[in-house]
């Protein structure tokens, strides 16, 4: 046994007796690894293999990480396991350690693995190291052929290069290719200790990766071109620069030396970034561990900066093609959301990761926000088909064609099938999910058409929510195409301070779920969630942005105030067309509803009475629909108007009905109930309203 002063740590009973002589003849040092106590015995002359000092070693293996470098020490780990997995009895390797000065030396190892009985578990691993260094410089000097441990690295370094280019195929920014180069697969597996790289910008080269961590160097964020650093130096000459020892790097580059001189860099391979003959950048990879470069070595590293090259340009020219959908959607999108009297607003937008990307892509998702005549709101949520700038385009125009067509006075039905033709006729084959809700927040009725999308949620004023089913017609585009542009109109009523969403299915839809479990999600998350919409606008895309999707998210809040909503000042208008019952019933529902809302409950049933008599006249003596209008106006008191407008010019005539006849009593039931009536002309028809007094809201 060797001087056992060389380590504290005592071998095992079966190591062989006397095996230093042997050893020593031939220059080896042996090793006893405990697999189970995760102990490594070495004898002295391994120590001095090592360069390790009595007392330096306690056994750890990890402890040999300050002269092993890292990446042999990952292609040591990686053989062992290898042998041991595939039951073999013993392995060998030519590996590098680092001296004390800082130099490399060859070093060779064999090792014979040890199994136990139960099922042959290994369990310990002697074996032999030696010094390889002089052995292979005399293999190389001798016929010029390459060496075992060059023969060894190299398919090691040929398979860093393939794997190294196969993630970069999926690098979409300028971020992702420098995360795979630094990742524990990417460019220091080649034994680089530090990767630098930058892109040329108007004439400048722009530092996008610094290096180790604190090694910054002053002033070289941005640099010329004709400056003295070695980037600057391979993109202006688009060859290669090979830096082989410390003193080459000094002389070469003064200026840059003196900062670097505390990173222990021994060489340095600084790389042009060329594609289509023109340098988009440089890179240099930067060693603390070797001097010079074999002709192979530099071929792959040219290969590698060449597959890098394609790589960054692919993630410039998408993260250009991103910065203008971006821009685009911006511009399509409102700049700003009006203050609405009564209302307390939020919208959000998030941009869909598709494929993961750590990037967003742009989307067809919008909403928007329509002021309108009389106190009312319209809101709107849409998603385009797609996930590109023609989606964007397409929803701009979307976006700006129903907000006219909603500011010229139109129902929400004829909004939305004015829409869906305007789509059709557009030269795409895109179409597109969309719901208008057209608010009143002096009375709180809502009415909502749905062209494919899906439906609103409404939360109460306690915090419980609920979806609310609305009867929808096809999505915009292919209602006209199919010749089916109905839009049934709901209704909703929003009490004081209840809450309306609408939202897109980015915001439902959930990897392995379907759409009703997804709404029941939201549903949840909406009711626990805050009062103020915007932080509960804020905490749903919190949400979408933890859960991820390929899809957009668009989502717009609305909840209605009750303290100062409007006293005075409330409208409410309904298109009535002739032959369709459910429009006259809808009608009485909403005149009741607003009537209510104003504070005139007392008096709801009158109106709602004398309304469907002059709305159910106006049908049955005309040949066209009737509009009916309710408002609230101010002055010495309170009243409530009523006007129903149709398309003859024929004045309605009062007429005693008889004892049998069942008409002839309307206008007297009109007298009779209203405080004031009367019959205006409207250009090519006429107006027939009625005025009630009602109290004050106190």
């Amino acid at each position: 046994m060797v001087d056992r002063g060389a380590s504290a740590l005592s071998l095992p009973d079966d190591w062989p007796a006397h095996p230093e002589p042997i050893l020593a003849l031939n220059r080896m040092g042996s090793f006893d690894w405990d697999l189970d106590a995760g102990l490594f015995h070495m004898d002295a002359r391994a120590h001095e293999i090592f360069d390790l000092r009595p007392g330096e070693f306690d056994g750890d293996p990890e402890s040999l990480a300050d002269r092993v470098p890292q990446t042999e020490g990952l292609r040591l780990d990686a053989l062992v396991a290898q042998a041991i997995k595939d039951g073999r009895e013993n392995y060998g390797a030519y590996f590098r350690v680092r001296r004390r000065d800082g130099t490399l030396r060859w070093t060779h190892t064999q090792g014979y693995i040890r199994r136990d009985g139960n099922g042959g578990r290994p369990n310990r691993i002697v074996g032999i190291v030696r010094d390889a260094t002089e052995e292979l410089r005399e293999l190389a000097s001798r016929d010029g052929r390459a060496t075992p441990a060059q023969e060894e690295i190299r398919p090691r370094q040929g398979n860093v290069v393939q794997v190294t280019t196969a993630a970069l195929a999926h690098a979409r920014t300028v971020q992702d290719v420098i995360d795979v180069l630094k990742d524990t697969h990417g460019v220091t597996h080649l034994g680089a200790t530090s990767l630098v790289m930058g892109l040329v910008e108007a004439g400048r080269i722009r530092l996008i990766a610094e290096g180790p961590e604190g090694s910054f160097v002053p002033g070289t964020r941005v640099t010329r071109i004709d400056e003295p650093y070695p980037m600057s130096e391979v993109v202006r000459t688009l060859s290669p620069r090979f830096i082989e020892s410390p003193d080459e790097f000094a002389q070469g580059y003064p200026i840059l030396w003196p900062h670097i001189t505390d990173l222990d860099i021994t060489a340095a391979a600084y790389l042009p970034l060329i594609v289509q003959a023109r340098p988009i950048g440089a890179m240099g990879l930067l060693y603390s561990d070797r001097r010079g470069f074999t002709d192979e070595e530099r071929d792959i590293l040219v290969a590698l900066g060449s597959s890098i090259a394609q790589s960054l340009q692919r993630a410039m020219f998408y993260e250009q093609e991103k910065d203008i959908a971006e821009g685009l959607q911006q511009a399509m999108l409102p700049r700003t959301i009006p203050s609405v009297p009564g209302a307390d607003v939020a919208v959000r937008y998030r941009a869909a990761a598709i494929g993961g990307a750590k990037g967003r892509d742009i989307g067809g998702d919008w909403y928007d926000l329509i002021p309108l005549p009389g106190g009312r709101v319209g809101a709107v949520i849409g998603d385009v088909q797609g996930h590109d700038t023609h989606a964007a385009a397409v929803m701009g125009q979307l976006r700006i064609v129903l907000r006219a067509y909603a500011a010229e006075g139109h129902n929400p039905a004829t909004v939305m099938a004015r829409a869906s033709v305007f789509l059709h006729e557009l030269d795409t084959d895109r179409f597109a999910t969309c719901l208008y809700a057209e608010a009143d927040l002096a009375t709180g009725v809502v009415q909502v058409v749905r062209a494919g999308h899906i439906d609103p949620l409404v939360r109460s004023s306690d915090g419980s929510c609920r979806r609310v089913p609305v009867e929808g017609g096809l999505p915009l585009g292919l209602s006209a195409e199919f010749g089916r542009l109905e839009y049934p109109v709901g209704t909703i009523e929003l009490d004081p301070g209840h809450t309306l969403l609408l939202c897109t299915d980015g915001l439902v839809e959930q990897p392995g779920t379907d759409l009703d479990d997804g709404m029941q999600t939201l549903t949840a998350l909406i009711a626990g969630g805050p009062q103020d919409v915007r932080q509960l606008a804020d905490l749903l895309i919190d949400e979408a942005d933890e859960r991820g999707g390929d899809d957009d998210v668009a989502l717009l809040v609305l909840r209605r105030r009750g303290l100062d909503a409007p006293q005075t000042g409330g409208r409410l208008q309904q298109h009535v067309a002739p032959g369709d019952p459910e429009a006259l019933a809808e009608a009485r529902h909403l005149i009741r509803a607003a009537v209510r809302a104003w504070g005139a409950v007392d008096r709801a049933d009158d109106v709602e009475l004398v309304a469907d008599e002059l709305i159910t006249n106006a049908l049955m003596h005309t040949e066209g629909a009737a509009i009916v209008t309710l408002r609230v106006l101010g002055g010495a008191e309170r009243r409530l108007r009523v006007e129903v407008e149709d398309t003859s010019s024929a004045l309605p005539r009062r007429r005693e009905a008889g004892t049998s006849g069942v008409s002839g009593r309307g206008l007297m039931l009109v007298d009779l109930m209203a405080d004031v009536w009367g019959v205006e002309a409207r250009g090519g028809g006429k107006c027939v309203w009625c005025e009630f007094a009602v109290p004050l809201r106190h």
